[in-house]
């Protein structure tokens, strides 16, 4: 039985104004952006204060998370060698202060795309070098090899959300392991201390707040600086139930309790929050923290 979305999830459209020219430009240069593909209701703004998320060596996904509206696809497909050019210039040509690159999980990879990662953070720095970059990774399968090769790259945030708690990972995430994924957390700031580590999760989908307080406290104990809470959101029929629509009141005792308790670096936790919600803001992280 589905329970009735809040006001405060009710959100208008983002107007077409604000986002200017960037979806004519994005569809010229065949690339896809998780604004668009997950229809964020924070495209505007995000667009606006010249921050984007690319989604790279898609469409399809090696894994089918019950959560996600990405489409599965096990297929062995070659890569794109031209992908991270028409990534930089779409960077350049946004003029981006702040780019995330993302992936769907590419398992049928040895290295599940770590050198197309590193492909796309060198044509980013040749088009726009003044531009900040963040990448949201998956697993890799615990290939820490794979980690270092991205991780040679110096991305300015490495980014890998750790989804949900514990408990629900094989209901939510059944390809996932929540110690494999703190661990690969873990390691980013032992290849580097100048890298920002970050993660996310989503909550609604049947954890207890006292759950989600002991992730934090397991992402604060692996060593990651920032970190996003969001509601989750069912796609559709055939995905995962919302469970509960947590308050604007809960959200923001999340962010109190890992910011002042846990000491992260910042923390992002709203119902609108996606991964990416306010990523250009590591710029100012960036010179408060100086790594």
């Amino acid at each position: 039985m589905s329970i009735n979305k809040p006001d405060w999830l009710r959100v208008k459209a983002p107007q077409k104004e604000r986002i200017g020219n960037v979806s004519n430009l994005l569809s010229d240069l065949k690339l896809n952006t998780v604004c668009q593909e997950a229809s964020c209701p924070n495209i505007g703004e995000c667009f606006a204060g010249g921050t984007a998320t690319f989604l790279i060596m898609g469409p399809g996904c090696t894994r089918a998370c019950p959560y996600c509206d990405i489409d599965f696809d096990k297929s062995v497909r070659a890569l794109d060698p031209s992908e991270p050019y028409r990534l930089g210039e779409a960077v350049k040509r946004l003029g981006l202060k702040h780019v995330v690159i993302t992936s769907v999980n590419r398992d049928d990879l040895e290295d599940g795309g770590a050198s197309q990662f590193v492909r796309c953070i060198e044509s980013v720095r040749e088009s726009s070098p003044d531009t900040t970059i963040e990448l949201l990774i998956p697993d890799f399968c615990g290939n820490w090899d794979a980690l270092a090769i991205v991780m040679n790259a110096s991305p300015d945030v490495l980014n890998h959300n750790i989804e949900t708690v514990p408990r629900l990972y094989k209901k939510a995430r059944p390809q996932g392991i929540y110690e494999r994924s703190l661990e690969l957390l873990f390691r980013v700031r032992k290849e580097s201390n100048k890298v920002y580590s970050k993660s996310g999760l989503m909550v609604g989908l049947g954890e207890s707040d006292e759950e989600v307080f002991q992730v934090l406290s397991d992402l604060h104990d692996h060593k990651v600086d920032i970190v996003t809470i969001g509601q989750y959101l069912s796609p559709g029929p055939k995905h995962l139930r919302v469970d509960r629509f947590v308050t604007p009141n809960q959200f923001e005792k999340y962010k109190i309790e890992g910011e002042n308790r846990f000491g992260f670096l910042q923390v992002v936790s709203s119902p609108l929050t996606r991964s990416s919600y306010h990523a250009g803001e590591v710029e100012r992280l960036m010179k408060i923290y100086p790594r």
